[in-house]
């Protein structure tokens, strides 16, 4: 996976292959994998809840929703459901408009040097993240608790939160989203600024759809994001933000476990 680096990085898209997408394809294809996204979640607690829920004959649509979102045990296969889904869809999608899902999602190998200084910055912001919510008082967390509190297996509820979302997450956003905008201005002088581009919106959709965090969390979710499309554009791969991604969901779910032990 690894191997030593051989230069600053680059951008995943080759600027000599002609974009997937046009501008209104990528604006179609941006409100498409959101509603996806929320689709994809909605079906999973759905089918999980149907599944997990006792006396789910008699249950409305509504309250499977209402009971599945609070259910630890449902949450987590929804995650798993809605990964599925998530990375099929993405795939489809690229195939259908005749690209490589490995080249268009940068999945290539790492460089040691890059993913060592990445896990550097990804630390200092871990450090920064927790003396703000200290001081602030702030308990980003807590809307685990009753995941937590009702989840059939703990180690589910890691698996789900700290190895399956972070994987989808970065394919949709640091993936195929990603690629589809910054790839508007291969054909032009204005490469890097595609990528800046690319990685101020993502971040922005990415933070946005964290419902479940105020407005202090999702200051900092923007900047992680912003930090997980650097590890991309330095390292060429999208292998890297998802490795950051797991990291830093780990030792968050790490902290919270510990706190409540």
């Amino acid at each position: 996976m690894l191997k030593e680096a051989n230069g600053l990085g680059h951008l995943a898209i080759s600027p000599k292959q002609t974009p997937l997408f046009s501008r209104l394809g990528a604006f179609v294809l941006i409100i498409g994998m959101m509603l996806a996204f929320f689709i994809s979640q909605l079906l999973g607690v759905y089918v999980a809840g149907k599944l997990v829920l006792p006396s789910t004959k008699n249950s409305t649509v509504a309250d499977i929703f209402v009971f599945g979102s609070n259910d630890g045990t449902v949450v987590s296969l929804s995650i798993i459901i809605g990964c599925v889904l998530l990375v099929a869809l993405s795939i489809l999608i690229i195939r259908l408009r005749g690209g490589s899902s490995r080249r268009y999602l940068a999945l290539k190998s790492l460089s040691w040097a890059v993913s060592i200084k990445m896990l550097g910055l990804l630390l200092v912001f871990m450090i920064a993240s927790q003396v703000l919510t200290y001081f602030l008082d702030e308990t980003p967390l807590e809307f685990v608790d009753p995941l937590y509190q009702s989840v059939s297996s703990v180690w589910l509820l890691i698996f789900a939160m700290v190895i399956v979302a972070p994987l989808y997450e970065e394919l949709v956003f640091r993936g195929i989203l990603w690629s589809a905008i910054a790839e508007q201005f291969e054909a032009s002088s204005l490469k890097h600024q595609g990528a800046i581009v690319a990685s101020v919106v993502t971040s922005l959709i990415f933070a946005v759809i964290h419902v479940q965090y105020g407005i202090y969390e999702i200051s900092t979710i923007v900047v992680l994001a912003l930090l997980f499309c650097y590890a991309r554009i330095r390292s060429g791969s999208l292998l890297l933000p998802m490795l950051l991604h797991v990291i830093n969901n780990g030792v968050a779910m790490g902290q919270y476990l510990a706190q409540t032990a």
